[in-house]
């Protein structure tokens, strides 16, 4: 099946089996609160696509480097997990480590470097991501699907 450009702009819905549901994740962290987050991303592209569409302007993640693109994707899911996940911060610290630290264990929510929390990155690739040297540190990868064979561009 070929997509047309228009419907191309709405994400397709995340893959419930692609979760690790036996997986213990740090501080108070649950499979529920990642999805909500991505749910919320897969909107928010949807949104800005379906307005790009109406001014004939490529989509985001077309018009983007992929690094870019995958910077705003865990940009916005360092956000919004803590909307879901009370326990879990976004560092405050420019360019900390990690993306997510636990609620109220540093001062301002802020540090440069810690072993405690959470790193994010996301890629369309399901392995051999980019990242800092290896760390004691949980890492969380946002793998997406972006622009693949199935979907064409224009139509």
């Amino acid at each position: 099946m070929t997509y047309t450009e228009e419907q191309a702009c709405t994400a397709l819905p995340i893959s419930e089996n692609s979760f690790n549901s036996v997986c213990v994740l740090p501080s108070g962290l649950m499979v529920e609160h990642r999805k909500a987050a991505m749910g919320d991303f897969i909107d928010f592209l949807s949104f800005i696509n379906s307005q790009l569409y109406t001014r004939e302007t490529s989509r985001l993640e077309t018009m983007l480097m992929s690094a870019n693109f995958s910077s705003i994707v865990g940009e916005f899911m360092s956000a919004t997990i803590p909307k879901y996940c009370g326990s879990l911060v976004k560092n405050r610290y420019h360019n900390g480590h990690p993306d997510l630290i636990p609620a109220g264990m540093f001062v301002n929510n802020s540090v440069q470097y810690s072993s405690e929390g959470v790193e994010i990155k996301a890629s369309r690739y399901s392995n051999a991501w980019q990242g800092h040297n290896p760390e004691n540190v949980w890492l969380m990868v946002f793998v997406f699907n972006s622009d693949s064979a199935s979907r064409s561009r224009r139509k």
